[in-house]
């Protein structure tokens, strides 16, 4: 598995914790934006030197300071900033054009974002998958992430990794 793709898989997961978080609180949320925020500046790390010693600092580097800012931005979403975001997903994924944002945004706390899916494709036991993309607006800071969603013999959309 390239590295390439364990940060993609790294990603798609923090997406889904974050996502899943809707009924957690305080620490808990803190702790899920530190592990997301992490992954995603890890794989960024991993991305300035595929090949040279840098590479190695720079996943270290990521990781570090995604932790800090994921940490900040999981410890200033509420469970409505949460409930929202899921909500957006699930317009992104049941029904929106490819390419349509859908946007949520939570008045009490200021904090907003958009959620993005692409054409579903078919894989090849028949089950339908979509990926997306989020960006996440909390106290000012922005987060982006990406993950794919496959739909379940239900009718429903889950996250994947």
């Amino acid at each position: 598995m390239t590295r390439l793709n364990i940060g993609r898989n790294i990603l798609i997961a923090g997406v889904a914790a974050l996502a899943l978080t809707g009924c957690n609180q305080g620490a808990q949320q803190e702790t899920i934006g530190t592990l997301f925020g992490a992954a995603l500046g890890g794989w960024v790390g991993s991305q300035i030197d595929n090949n040279g010693v840098g590479g190695a600092a720079a996943i270290a580097t990521g990781t570090v300071v995604g932790g800090l800012v994921g940490g900040s931005i999981g410890r200033k979403m509420d469970e409505v900033d949460r409930l929202r975001l899921a909500q957006a997903q699930q317009r992104a994924l049941y029904g929106s054009q490819p390419g349509q944002p859908q946007q949520w945004y939570n008045p009490n706390t200021g904090n907003y974002g958009t959620v993005t899916a692409n054409q579903s494709v078919q894989t090849a036991n028949g089950q339908y998958c979509r990926e997306y993309t989020q960006t996440i607006v909390v106290g000012g800071q922005q987060q982006d992430a990406y993950g794919r969603a496959c739909q379940q013999p239900d009718g429903s959309w889950q996250i994947v990794t």
